[in-house]
C-alpha cells in the first residue's frame, strides 16, 4: 500500500525560487562584472563560455543517471539537494568574491574555475529538482498547477537577482550581495527539498542500466528536436540578460536604474503573462500553444532593434516579457511529455537522466552566447569596459537584438518537428510497470 504524502504544489514550487536566485545572478551579471569591471576581454569570456560547455556535457548524464540509481531513505532526489545547495551557495560566492591579491591573467584563471564549479552544481540542483517535477505530480491539470506556481516563483526570483541586482549591488557591492542571495538560495532550497515525499514505489523499481539508457536516449527523436528547441531558446535569452547592461549604457546612454527599469518591465509582464498562456494551454492543446509561444518571442525583438530612447524601449520591453511568459510556461510541460513516452514505453522511471540531458541541451546556449561575444569582438572591435571599440552602440544591438532573434528564428523551426499523439495517454498518470511485469 502506498502510504507517501502528497506534496503541497506550493512547497514543490517554491523550490524554483531558491535555485533561480543565484544562477540568474551569475548567468546575466557574470559579464559585467569580469568584462565591465575587471578587465577580462570578450575573447577570454568567450573562451569561458565555450570551455564550460565541455564540461557540462559530462556533468549533466553523470548527474541525471547517478540520480536515478539512488535509492535511500529520504528518496532519489533529495540526497543531491540537501548536499549540493550549500556548496552551489559557497562557489556562487567566491565568483563574485575575487581574491585582493589577483591581478591580470590571475584573474581570468580565477573566473574560468569558479564559473565552471557554479555551472556544474547548479547542473547537479536543477537535474534532480527538475526529476521531482513529473514523479511528484502526475496528471496534466497537477502539472499545469504545479507549473504556473513555480515559473511565478522563478520570474519573482528573477525581478530580484536581475532587476533589483544593480541598486543592490550599487549600495552593497557584487561580494555581499552574492552573499545574501546565496544564504537565501540554501534556505529556501532546503525548505522545499524537505517538503518533496517522492512515491514509495519508486524506490522497488529496477534500477536503470547506463548503456540501454544512453541507447534509447541518443536514439529518440523527439528529445533531440525539443532539445535543439530548448538550446536555441535559451542562448536567445540568456543572452539578453547578459546584453542588458551592454544595451543600456552603449545603445541607450543611460545609468544603471535604466538596466533595473527594463529588466523589471520584462519580468513583471512575464509574470504577468503565465496565468494568460497558462489558461490558452488549458483550453486549446499544449504544443500548437507552445509553437504561438515561441513565435510572438521571436517577434517581440523586432521593435527592439529599432528604440533609442528610454520610454519606447520600455514599451518594447513589455512585448519581450508577455512573449518570454509563452515559453516558461509551456516549455517545461513538453518535456515532461517526452519523460512520460519514455516511462511508457521502457517501463523505467528516468527523468533524472531525462532531466539533466535535457539541461545540458539547455547549456548548449553556451556555444552561441560564447560564439555571439566572439563576434561582437570581431565585427565590432568591442573588447572590455576598457576598449569598447568605435561602434559600442551597435555591438550592444547586436548582442540584444541581432543575434537573440536569429536563435529564435531557428527555435520557431525546430519546434515544429516535434509532434505528439492529439491525445495524450492516460497511461501517464498510471505507475509505471517493471520489466517483470511485462514479460
Amino acid at each position: 500500500m502506498n502510504t507517501t504524502r502528497k506534496t503541497s504544489p506550493f512547497r514543490y514550487a517554491v523550490g524554483m525560487f531558491g535555485t533561480s536566485i543565484p544562477i540568474n545572478m551569475f548567468k546575466t551579471y557574470a559579464a559585467a562584472f569580469y568584462v565591465i569591471g575587471h578587465g577580462v576581454t570578450t575573447a577570454q569570456f568567450s573562451m569561458v563560455l565555450f570551455l564550460y560547455t565541455f564540461v557540462d556535457a559530462i556533468d549533466n548524464p553523470v548527474y541525471g543517471f547517478l540520480s536515478d540509481r539512488t535509492r535511500t531513505r529520504w528518496g532519489r532526489r533529495r540526497p543531491w539537494l540537501v548536499i549540493g545547495a550549500p556548496l552551489l551557495a559557497l562557489c556562487f560566492i567566491a565568483f563574485f568574491n575575487i581574491p585582493a591579491f589577483l591581478s591580470g591573467s590571475g584573474i581570468f584563471s580565477y573566473m574560468l574555475l569558479m564559473y565552471i564549479l557554479t555551472g556544474t552544481l547548479d547542473s547537479l540542483i536543477n537535474a534532480n529538482y527538475g526529476a521531482l517535477f513529473p514523479e511528484l505530480f502526475r496528471s496534466d491539470a497537477e502539472r499545469a498547477k504545479s507549473n504556473a506556481m513555480r515559473q511565478a516563483f522563478q520570474l519573482l526570483a528573477m525581478v530580484i537577482s536581475i532587476a533589483l541586482t544593480p541598486i543592490v549591488t550599487d549600495a552593497l557591492g557584487y561580494g555581499l550581495t552574492s552573499v545574501i542571495y546565496g544564504l537565501l538560495a540554501v534556505s529556501v532550497i532546503l525548505y522545499c527539498t524537505f517538503g518533496c515525499h517522492e512515491t514509495a514505489q519508486e524506490e522497488e523499481l529496477e534500477k536503470p542500466r547506463l548503456l540501454s539508457t544512453l541507447r534509447d536516449l541518443l536514439t529518440n527523436p523527439k528529445f533531440w528536436i525539443f532539445g535543439l528547441t530548448n538550446a536555441f531558446y535559451s542562448a536567445a535569452m540568456a543572452l539578453v540578460m547578459s546584453a542588458v547592461p551592454f544595451y543600456v549604457k552603449y545603445t541607450l546612454g543611460l545609468d544603471s536604474m535604466a538596466n533595473t527599469m527594463l529588466l523589471g518591465v520584462v519580468l513583471l509582464f512575464a509574470m504577468a503573462g503565465v496565468s494568460v498562456w497558462a489558461f490558452f494551454v488549458k483550453k486549446r492543446s499544449l504544443m500548437p500553444i507552445w509553437r504561438t509561444a515561441l513565435i510572438a518571442l521571436a517577434l517581440s525583438f523586432i521593435p527592439l532593434y529599432f528604440v533609442s530612447g528610454f520610454v519606447p524601449a520600455l514599451a518594447a520591453s513589455c512585448l519581450l516579457g508577455f512573449g518570454y511568459s509563452g515559453a516558461i510556461t509551456t516549455m517545461d510541460l513538453v518535456g515532461a511529455r517526452i519523460m512520460d513516452e519514455d516511462t511508457r514505453k521502457n517501463g523505467l522511471r528516468r527523468e533524472g537522466t531525462y532531466a539533466s540531458a535535457m539541461g545540458f541541451m539547455n547549456r548548449l546556449s553556451g556555444f552561441f552566447t560564447s560564439f555571439a561575444f566572439l563576434l561582437v569582438g570581431w565585427l565590432y572591435g568591442f573588447e572590455s569596459g576598457d576598449m569598447p571599440g568605435a561602434r559600442p552602440h551597435d555591438a550592444a544591438r547586436f548582442l540584444m537584438v541581432v543575434f537573440p532573434l536569429c536563435a529564435m528564428l531557428l527555435c520557431v523551426v525546430c519546434s515544429r518537428f516535434l509532434k505528439f499523439p492529439e491525445a495524450p495517454s492516460q497511461a501517464s498518470h498510471k505507475q509505471p510497470e517493471t520489466r517483470e511485469a511485462k514479460k
